[in-house]
């Protein structure tokens, strides 16, 4: 039987395999409406334009940057490329998408889906749509959500294997702490139609500075 989770698998990668190309920090935010240079300034206003370059020079950037800030404030950049109608953004070693304080505005004027992981703190997903957040919630616990629509996406959490529903069944629980990550990509998939594979960071991404 094919694994529809496949395509995401390397999403939940442990550290140090072959598959681990974002690590355990990261967040990945699709925005329809935008183009990249229109997404970097909403992450960094005022900043100037961004450059281009590959994902190995975007992740030795934001290395450099947590090595001379202590980790605490994330990865300090974020690459963009646009790919089926979606700008899609990558933070290495970030997280501000997620963020129910900065995902309103950058979703302002445009939808915005997120998805997050964060091995030291929590996984996260977050639907904004023009400023307002329609659904979030973690992949541990997708039956707890908000968000001033939060039943909106449930028919795809279903589909997707994130029952909405409270659960006490024992591998459902051990489900959503395994594939959990994954799920919420492939969550992010149906919405978007985007799937977020490594091929997208094959070609060069437009990355800038992030200043929120």
């Amino acid at each position: 039987m094919t694994d529809p989770l496949a395509p995401f698998r390397w999403l939940e990668a442990a550290s140090g395999d072959q598959d681990d190309l974002l690590g355990d920090i990261f967040c990945v935010s699709f925005f329809r409406g935008l183009d990249p240079g229109e997404v970097l300034g909403r992450f960094g206003p005022g900043e100037p334009p961004g450059r281009e370059m590959t994902f190995d020079r975007l992740g030795a950037e934001a290395n450099e940057f947590v090595q001379e800030t202590g980790g605490g404030k994330g990865g300090g950049y974020v690459g963009v490329v646009q790919t089926g109608g979606w700008s899609v953004a990558v933070e290495l070693w970030g997280w501000e998408a997620t963020l129910v304080t900065t995902v309103t505005g950058l979703s302002q004027g445009c939808e915005v889906v997120a998805a997050g992981r964060h091995d030291y703190a929590e996984h996260g997903f977050v639907y904004a749509i023009d400023g307002e957040i329609v659904t979030g919630f973690t992949p541990e616990l997708p039956e707890h959500r908000w968000g001033g629509d939060p039943d909106r996406l449930n028919a795809l959490m279903r589909e997707t294997g994130l029952s909405p529903e409270t659960s006490d069944d024992e591998a459902e629980w051990n489900d959503r702490y395994e594939n959990g990550i994954a799920r919420m990509f492939a969550l992010a998939a149906k919405i978007t139609g985007v799937p977020f594979t490594p091929g997208v960071l094959d070609g060069p991404l437009l990355v800038g500075a992030i200043t929120r």
